[in-house]
């Protein structure tokens, strides 16, 4: 007993068995609770460009900066419809092979934004190219590396059909006579981050969060009259493409300050726009459609957000001229 210091075979023993229980505690215990673990209701499994979009996304090692877990607190709502559930990671936690588990995407940093719902919040491919590309490009404050290899330049001569073309200015490319071309790993990686969406619980279901204690804003005065912050949704749907100024990315999307169709009096053709998308290449990069995320209040409010911000000085939209247009989207 005094010894115990001195004898190694003790000491090896009792630190072994120190070892054996934490393990079994720690990791053996939770992974068999997790064989009970089954998908949500509505969930998809990830198709193979998918999946190799995942092993692109952890050899790259994205988990580093970015999480994909909405904690249950307030401040993480703005990631996420719900705190996340152990079943939101059943199709990216099968075991790769008998003797390898897939490694953990939950992460510990947030470096960068929250991917929970990435797939939600930024739908376009061409925007998430752009940011893997040169990240500066959609955000200019972003501290986020360059992927430039998962890119190749090709001549137009050499440019086919099946090649996926980068909408971004000749300035930034070593040849300006080229063009920038994704190759098939960023093109899977995009893939999975599109795929990355909350399955839906239904309203009353699920975990809630805990609620802040912190003073609510009101919501913008002046043009934002509709009860609904436009800022704020345009900012969460719109800026990364169009820029917080509006002045849009050259080459990649339009500027929406001055544009005759955020201006016209007749907002039809923005609130089309809006709803069911729109493919402008090879000028600008093909923009998602937002009818299937976003309400009719919504719609309305980030339309009257931008026919009235930037120097745009254009009529208010309500939600019945949007609900109007979806009716004739719709039934197209």
């Amino acid at each position: 007993m005094f010894d115990f210091h001195k004898n190694h075979k003790l000491l090896v023993a009792t630190s072994f068995l120190g070892f054996a229980m934490l393990s079994t505690v720690i990791a053996v215990i939770p992974a068999l609770q997790m064989q009970e673990v089954k998908p949500l209701p509505g969930m998809e499994e990830l198709n193979s460009e998918e999946l190799k979009g995942l092993q692109v996304y952890v050899s790259e090692n994205c988990m580093a900066c970015h999480t994909q877990q909405v904690r249950n607190i307030e401040m993480d709502q703005v990631w996420g419809e719900r705190p996340s559930l152990a079943s939101d990671y059943y199709y990216s936690k099968q075991r790769m092979d008998l003797w390898r588990q897939s490694p953990s995407l939950l992460g510990s940093e947030r470096t960068g934004p929250d991917l929970t719902e990435v797939g939600k919040r930024q739908p376009g491919k061409e925007w998430h190219l752009l940011h893997l590309y040169n990240p500066r490009i959609a955000v200019k404050e972003s501290v986020m590396p360059s992927y430039p290899w998962l890119f190749e330049e090709k001549s137009k001569a050499m440019v086919t059909q099946k090649d996926v073309v980068v909408p971004v200015s000749a300035e930034l490319l070593k040849n300006p006579d080229h063009q920038l071309v994704a190759k098939p790993e960023a093109l899977a990686l995009v893939a999975y981050l599109q795929s990355l969406i909350q399955a839906e619980l239904g309203q009353d279901l699920g975990p809630d969060f805990i609620p802040s204690t912190r003073k609510k804003q009101e919501p913008a005065s002046g043009a934002e009259s509709l009860g609904l912050d436009g800022l704020q949704l345009y900012s969460e749907t719109c800026s990364a493409c169009h820029q917080p100024s509006g002045d849009g990315i050259p080459g990649a999307f339009p500027s929406l300050a001055g544009s005759e169709i955020v201006n016209d009096p007749d907002p039809s053709i923005l609130i089309q726009i809006i709803l069911s998308g729109y493919d402008a290449r090879p000028e600008f990069g093909a923009m998602p459609e937002f009818g299937s995320l976003l309400s009719d209040e919504e719609i309305a409010a980030i339309a009257t957000h931008e026919r009235s911000s930037w120097g745009n000085q254009a009529p208010v939209v309500t939600p019945d001229q949007v609900a109007e247009i979806r009716k004739f989207v719709l039934n197209q």
